[in-house]
């Protein structure tokens, strides 16, 4: 893909200081620390390294990466990391894509709540598959699945969801042999809805119960038991969306399939339009309307604060596994899963080096497509004070 013509930390250095200045009253050093490093990416304040090709000895200079899981540039060598990571786990049968979200009355409750209410969503989410699953009416298996979570829509609003990849079918109780689904989406839509709605709710009110949530602002009056139980009533009266496309192909597919959703910030560089006269402009898709591709116009402060809206807590994991493979069972259960369809999982060492093959695809020869290899690293003062290099060109 060519490189966009303005990016997110083009707007940054331009008008993030004076951005910093305005909002005083409410940005806190976590947002500064994310602006700064998405400004600093791939730039002289961050050092370098000089790189050279392992096949026609082409030397070219490269500035380093950020790193910071927000930022738009940084998530591709990840990306293809984790799925090369992820090729020896893939089993061979189609797979399910499911979504979770959350309403929109719970945003404001989100904001001031983000750990809590993420970690509930990953959560309750997981348990309704599973329970759903295990249920013989419905499938009655054992189950396992990767969730990742998504905060934005295409607007750069608050809008919560998981997104769940899973295998067309689970282990049976006894662990004798493997279950195939009998549904066209897998598991009946309108029972997950339903379930999920009603174990949020729950989740919310021990959650309360236990002191979790905090209250500020428009939400003060909710630290009331009273208010809180009748706010949360109101979350009764509407279906919870449940999202689930019929299962599609299988491993080789799921590879490509996953890339659109493990790295994701909430815009990509590719999405901007302009920005100028202190308004920028980026492209989104309006579901609704056959995903027509539309423009949308924000100031700079406004957009600026949306993307910001979707910092994750520190620490925060938004990849998680779960079923049989979940971390703890793993290693144990997904072997047995491989031996039922007749096939063995790949060796732990064939895994690694593919996955290290793959990721050097990142860092390619432009004159020969050989691999390039860092021969020599510079620190920030060295790439700052050094004059001109001469070689012929600069990442």
């Amino acid at each position: 893909m060519s490189r966009p013509p303005f990016e997110v930390a083009d707007l940054i250095r331009i008008a993030g200081d004076a951005f910093i200045e305005r909002n005083r009253q409410w940005i806190r050093w976590k947002h500064v620390k994310v602006l700064l490093a998405i400004a600093r990416c791939r730039t002289a304040a961050l050092g370098g390294h000089l790189d050279e090709c392992t096949r026609c000895g082409h030397r070219a200079i490269s500035y380093n990466s950020c790193r910071n899981r927000h930022c738009p540039k940084c998530q591709t060598g990840a990306r293809e990391r984790w799925i090369a990571a992820r090729q020896r786990e893939l089993l061979p049968t189609r797979y399910v894509h499911v979504v979770f979200t959350l309403p929109r009355e719970l945003a404001p409750l989100t904001l001031q709540n983000k750990k809590a209410v993420y970690d509930l969503l990953f959560r309750v989410s997981a348990e309704t598959l599973r329970e759903v699953a295990r249920d013989p009416q419905h499938l009655g298996a054992e189950i396992g699945f990767f969730s990742v979570l998504h905060t934005w829509n295409q607007k750069l609003g608050l809008h919560p969801h998981v997104h769940c990849v899973i295998p067309a079918g689970g282990l049976s109780p006894d662990h004798t042999h493997w279950i195939r689904s009998r549904y066209r989406f897998f598991l009946p839509i309108k029972v997950l809805s339903r379930v999920f709605r009603g174990k949020f709710i729950a989740g919310l009110k021990r959650a309360f119960q236990d002191g979790q949530f905090h209250f500020h602002g428009n939400l003060a009056l909710l630290v009331q038991s009273k208010i809180f139980a009748a706010w949360v009533r109101l979350l009764f009266r509407k279906d919870w969306v449940v999202y689930a496309k019929p299962p599609f192909g299988g491993p080789e597919h799921v590879l490509q399939y996953l890339g659109r959703y493990t790295h994701r910030v909430a815009i990509s560089n590719h999405r901007l339009v302009s920005f100028a006269d202190g308004k920028v402009t980026f492209r989104w898709r309006d579901s609704a309307h056959n995903n027509e591709q539309k423009l949308l116009t924000l100031s700079h402060d406004e957009f600026l604060h949306r993307f910001l809206l979707h910092l994750l807590p520190q620490g925060f994991v938004r990849i998680r596994n779960f079923g049989f493979l979940a971390n703890r069972r793993r290693a144990t259960l997904l072997p047995f899963c491989f031996h039922l369809f007749g096939t063995t999982q790949k060796p732990l060492a064939q895994s690694d080096a593919s996955s290290t093959n793959d990721s050097s695809d990142l860092w390619r020869c432009p004159k020969c497509d050989g691999l390039m290899k860092v021969i020599e690293r510079f620190t920030a003062t060295e790439m700052q004070l050094r004059s001109p290099p001469a070689v012929t060109a600069a990442a």
